[in-house]
């Protein structure tokens, strides 16, 4: 009897066992299933792209017109502040989820940093310089090189760190223009912004090229611009096969409509602190019309996912879309530059 009973008991803890785990598993995979939840409505908040903000620089508490230089520097800070600290915050170097299963922001991200280091390093070259024997100003010195410090960088520094650091020396030397600090300059001058607008030309030319081989297509090589003396490194067929992968077409896209949001607000400013230049060129309303194209590349993405049809099938291809008015932006960008070099 004492046997039937001890068996009985052993019965009874083992069962009590099994239920007890089972009932753990089922709690793991319940909290599994609401982290995953919640950890996709926090990506899909993430990935909402920031709102553009104002640039230009108001007129001061004594009525005196903005510094010089100015709103250009309220553009190129706060583009990057806002890569630091919209929801979610810097996502590219993320290593954990949400951020780590998201490619589209991270991809806004790129190309909103491309046109900050551009305007850095145009800041440093040209803008803060009267010709090129003068010296760099310290700031510009430090804050460059920062914001070309890896963007992928999760640890030791941290990508964000490095950011962060450049944008405090971009405001000291924006205290410093504000100011009247005669050791900060800032030289509104058409051929200064003739380099950089170059620079803004072949960043949205290669990015054109890229969306529009969304579909593949076969093209001439013109590499040598028809030199017949001309050479180079390795040799290449006379035409070419240019396809972009399928996986990166949204990755492409993406990168196009975070490099058009910044050079938004980089032009707009560019139109403050360069308006006589541009007026006595006769080129200020060009540089609007280039404005209203990189606008237009922001509207409002209805599908779910970025559309890839052939260039007059039944679905849309968002990435020739965004390809037709980027080209034109960058047409408009070189009759731009042809403008300034004119007397």
């Amino acid at each position: 009897m004492e046997w039937l009973q001890r068996t009985w008991l052993r019965l009874w803890d083992n069962m009590t066992a099994v239920t007890l785990g089972i009932k753990g598993v089922g709690v793991v995979i319940a909290a599994l299933v609401v982290y995953l939840v919640v950890a996709t409505g926090v990506g899909m908040y993430w990935s909402l792209e920031p709102a553009p903000f104002d640039v230009r620089s108001e007129v001061t508490e004594d009525g005196q017109a903005p510094v010089v230089g100015t709103a250009t520097l309220n553009a190129l800070v706060g583009i990057t502040e806002v890569l630091l600290d919209k929801p979610g915050g810097y996502l590219y170097n993320d290593r954990m989820p949400p951020g780590l299963w998201l490619d589209n922001i991270p991809n806004w991200e790129f190309g909103v940093l491309v046109q900050a280091r551009d305007m850095a390093r145009a800041l440093r070259k040209d803008f803060s310089r009267s010709q090129s024997q003068s010296t760099e100003d310290p700031d510009l010195i430090e804050a460059e090189p920062l914001l070309h410090f890896d963007n992928n960088s999760w640890l030791l520094p941290a990508t964000e760190s490095e950011y962060r650091k450049a944008v405090k020396a971009l405001l000291g030397y924006e205290a410093r223009l504000a100011r009247n600090d005669d050791a900060a300059q800032f030289y509104a001058r058409a051929d200064n912004l003739r380099g950089w607008l170059a620079d803004v030309s072949t960043r949205l030319g290669s990015l054109s090229q890229r969306l529009s081989a969304s579909v593949g297509q076969k093209r001439v090589n013109t590499d040598l611009a028809g030199d017949n003396e001309a050479r180079q490194s390795t040799a290449a067929a006379g035409e070419l096969e240019i396809k972009t992968p399928w996986m990166e077409i949204d990755d492409v896209f993406y990168e196009a409509r975070g490099t058009s949001w910044a050079l938004i607000h980089l032009l707009k400013a560019v139109e403050q602190d360069f308006a006589p230049a541009l007026e006595k060129k006769n080129a200020l309303i060009s540089l609007r019309q280039i404005i209203r194209e990189l606008e237009a590349t922001q509207s409002t993405i209805w599908s779910p996912v970025i559309l890839n049809g052939t260039e007059f099938g039944f679905l849309s291809n968002h990435s020739l879309v965004m390809a037709s008015y980027i080209s034109r932006a960058n047409a408009a960008i070189i009759d731009l530059r042809d403008l300034l070099s004119q007397g």
